[in-house]
C-alpha cells in the first residue's frame, strides 16, 4: 500500500483524547474538526528530556529521518513511556514539486496526513499574509509621501508555492524578489518567538529598508505591527495531531534548513517538554545544515539543549556518497559524528534499513562507527512501525542516563569573518574562503552598524559539506563562495549565502502535481 492508504485506513483516536492523555482538558484546545487541534495553554508542570534526530547529507532517495523520529516516538510510545513528537509542518510547495510530502512513510506517520501536507491549520497561509501585508505597507507608505525617505527596500514578498519566475519582478519603481514561505524570515520570527510579547518585539524589529542616510528602517516605523500580531495570533498555537499509533505529535513551522534555520517553533518544543518526559525532534536536511542550526541558533534563543542525538543514515545513501563504494561514501557519515561532538557528546547512529541491506554492509556501519565509540542500531519503523524501533528506544534512554557535554560552535561576539571561519573550517572542512564584494561590503556594513552580534544562518546545498552538490562525500581542499550576506534583525541572525543557492525552488520537469488528484470517492490521492 502507498503511504496515503496506510494513512488512510489509520485507527485515529478522537484528538480531545489524545490532548487527555498529556493532561489537557477540553477549553486547554481549539478543535479543527476530530483530528487535529490548536493548543492554547502556555505550559505544563514536567520538564521532559529532549532528543534530536539529524542525518548525512540528503540524497535523492531520501534518509528517512522523519519515519525514523515517527517511529521513535511510537517505540517509546510503545514501552510505557510518556512521550510527545514534536516536528516541523512540511512546506505545501515542494508538496506540488518533487517532494511529495513530509509525514514519515509507511507505518511510521503522522495523520491526517493530507491535511498536514497541505493548508493544515492555515498557519502557512497566516505567515504568508502578514509577510505580504508587511509589503503592502512598505509600497503604501513610498507611494503616500514617504516620510521615513525608504530609498532602498530589504524586506521582500512570500508565497507558500514553488515559482521560479518570482525570484525576479519588476515593480513600479523598484525590483522585487519573492521567497518560499517556509524560508521568509517572517517564519523564522515565527519559530523563534517565546511568546506573544516576543513576537511582537521581533515583528517591529525587521529591517524593512534603508534612508538616504543609510540608516536602517525598522517595521515598527509603520505602525503595522499590531495588524502582524493580529494576523499570526491563531497560528502562533502549536499543532496537536497523532501518529498511526495514536503517540501525541505536535506539529508547527516549517522553514528549510538549506535556505533557512530549518526548525519548528521554540514555543512547540518548550510546551512538549513540559508536558511529557520525553521529546523527539528533528532538524532539516544534513547534520552540517540542520543539526548545526539546532545549536546555534534555536538551542540560544529557546535556552534548550538537546539531551541526546540520533543521526540517521542508510546504507544506499552512503553508497551514493561513495559512488557506490560503501567504505568510500562511509566518510560521510563519519565526518557528521565528528561534527556532531564538537556541540554535543550524546550521540547514537541509526541504520534506517531497507529489505536489499546486506549483513556485510550493515557489519561494517557497526564496526566503523565503534572505532569512532558511537553505537549502532538499526530501525525498521518504516515497515514495522513503533515496534521496528523498539531497540533504538532502548539504546536512546541508556544514551540520556550519561552526562551530556553540550557547547555553542562560536560565540556572538566574534568578529562576523571570524564565525564565518569556524563553520567553513570547523562543519564544512573548507580549506579556503573567497568572499565577492557584494558579501564584503555588506559585512563591513553590519559591523559598522554595530548588528554582527548574531548567530549565522548558513544558505547552501543540501547534498554536499560544500557549496557545490556534486562534491560528495566528504570534500576537503575546496574554497565556499560566499555571495551574499542580509540581516535578518527580527529574526535575530545573519544569514550567509553560498555557492548558487535560491530562495525560491522552482517546479521539476515531472512535478508531483500531475499525480495528486480525487478520486471516485472524493480522496485525495497522489501526495506520498
Amino acid at each position: 500500500m502507498s503511504d496515503i492508504d496506510i494513512a488512510r485506513k489509520a485507527k485515529k483516536k478522537d484528538i480531545v483524547d489524545v490532548a487527555k492523555s498529556l493532561g489537557m482538558k477540553e477549553n486547554d484546545i481549539i478543535l479543527y474538526g476530530r483530528d487535529k487541534a490548536k493548543v492554547l495553554m502556555d505550559h505544563g508542570s514536567k520538564k521532559g528530556k529532549l532528543i534530536l534526530v539529524t542525518a548525512i547529507n540528503p540524497t535523492p532517495y531520501g534518509e528517512g529521518k522523519t519515519t525514523v523520529s515517527i517511529g521513535l516516538g511510537d517505540a517509546f510510545h510503545y514501552l510505557g513511556k510518556e512521550v510527545l513528537i514534536s516536528l516541523r509542518q512540511p512546506s505545501m510547495g515542494p508538496v506540488f514539486g518533487m517532494k511529495g510530502g513530509a509525514t514519515g512513510g509507511g507505518y511510521s506517520q503522522v495523520v491526517p496526513m493530507e491535511d498536514i501536507n497541505l493548508h493544515f491549520t492555515g498557519d502557512f497561509h497566516a505567515i504568508t499574509s502578514a509577510n505580504n501585508l508587511l509589503c503592502a505597507a512598505i509600497d503604501n507608505h513610498i507611494e503616500r509621501g514617504n516620510a521615513l525617505d525608504i530609498q532602498e527596500v530589504l524586506f521582500h514578498r512570500a508565497l507558500d508555492v514553488n515559482d521560479r519566475e518570482l525570484r525576479n519582478v519588476e515593480l513600479k519603481n523598484r525590483k522585487e524578489e519573492f521567497t518560499i514561505t517556509a524560508a521568509s524570515e517572517m517564519m523564522a520570527i515565527f519559530c523563534l518567538s517565546k511568546d506573544l510579547s516576543d513576537l511582537r518585539k521581533r515583528l517591529g524589529d525587521i529591517v524593512i529598508g534603508k534612508n538616504s542616510k543609510n540608516d536602517y528602517i525598522y517595521a515598527k516605523e509603520l505602525n503595522v505591527v499590531g495588524s502582524l500580531v493580529v494576523l499570526l495570533k491563531d497560528a502562533f498555537y502549536p499543532n496537536l495531531v497523532q501518529t498511526l499509533e495514536n503517540t501525541p505529535a505536535f506539529i508547527h513551522g516549517g522553514p528549510f534548513a538549506n535556505i533557512a534555520h530549518g526548525c519548528s517553533s521554540i514555543k512547540s518544543t518548550k510546551l512538549a517538554l513540559s508536558l511529557a518526559d520525553y521529546v523527539i525532534t528533528e532538524a532539516g536536511f544534513g547534520a552540517d545544515l540542520g543539526a548545526e542550526k539546532f545549536f546555534d541558533i534555536k538551542c540560544q534563543y529557546g535556552d534548550v539543549k538537546p539531551d541526546g542525538i540520533v543521526l540517521v543514515a542508510t546504507i544506499r545513501a552512503l553508497k551514493y556518497h561513495g559512488k557506490g563504494i560503501l567504505r568510500e561514501g562511509i566518510e560521510n557519515l563519519g565526518a557528521h559524528i565528528n561534527n556532531l561532538r564538537k556541540n554535543n557528546s550524546n550521540i547514537i547512529v541509526c541504520i534506517n534499513k531497507f529489505e536489499e541491506d546486506s549483513e556485510e554492509d550493515i557489519t561494517y556501519i557497526i564496526d566503523f562507527c565503534k572505532q569512532k565509540g558511537v553505537e549502532v542500531v538499526l530501525s525498521t519503523a518504516y515497515k514495522n512501525g513503533g515496534k521496528g524501533a523498539v531497540e533504538l528506544a532502548k539504546k536512546v534512554l541508556s544514551l540520556l542516563d550519561r552526562k551530556n557535554q553540550f557547547s555553542y560552535l562560536y560565540q556572538l561576539d566574534q568578529k562576523l569573518t571570524d564565525k564565518i571561519e569556524v563553520l567553513a573550517k570547523e562543519i564544512y572542512h573548507a580549506s579556503g574562503i573567497q568572499y565577492s564584494e557584494k558579501a564584503l561590503k555588506n559585512i563591513k556594513e553590519l559591523e559598522e552598524k554595530n548588528t554582527s552580534n548574531l548567530p549565522i544562518c548558513v544558505a547552501k546545498t543540501q547534498y554536499s559539506f560544500s557549496d557545490d552538490k556534486e562534491k560528495l562525500g566528504n570534500p576537503k581542499d575546496y574554497t565556499l563562495h560566499i555571495q551574499d550576506v542580509r540581516l535578518f534583525h527580527g529574526a535575530g541572525f545573519i544569514t550567509i549565502y553560498l555557492g548558487n543557492i535560491l530562495t525560491m525552488p522552482g517546479l521539476p520537469k515531472e512535478p508531483n502535481y500531475e499525480k495528486i488528484d480525487l478520486d471516485e470517492k472524493n480522496e485525495i490521492i497522489g501526495i506520498f
